[in-house]
């Protein structure tokens, strides 16, 4: 997949509606469209990377951009207390359906236990 044809890619150029909640230099945050939960953000790297497979020591920073604006994100949604998930899916039988690596914020409400 091109950057071109990817979803991910095109929403900070067409941002029309004011899907993104936050932006900064690496980074930004949409509500998912399908929501698991009733807290439930996409942190996505402005830097098309496929998969977590295309991640090597260059993305570090971005890498940790994620995690710092996960635990904002939460804050700011109010489940840093109650508890939040935090998903990356990896490869098509983890369920990743859109290639370009993003991670999950999921919260508001009792989750299953993965164990």
């Amino acid at each position: 997949m091109t950057t071109s044809n990817c979803v991910f890619c095109k929403i900070p150029r067409e941002d029309t509606d004011g899907q993104m909640i936050y932006r900064d230099e690496r980074v930004y945050v949409i509500n998912d469209i399908t929501p698991r939960a009733p807290v439930h953000l996409l942190i996505i790297p402005f830097q098309h990377l496929a998969s977590l497979a295309y991640v090597g020591p260059g993305q570090i920073p971005i890498m940790g951009q994620i995690f710092v604006v996960a635990e904002e994100m939460a804050r700011r949604q109010g489940v840093t207390i109650s508890g939040y998930r935090l998903v990356m899916n990896q490869g098509p039988d983890s369920g990743q359906v859109i290639e370009h690596a993003h991670m999950h914020l999921l919260g508001g409400k009792t989750l299953p236990a993965l164990g």
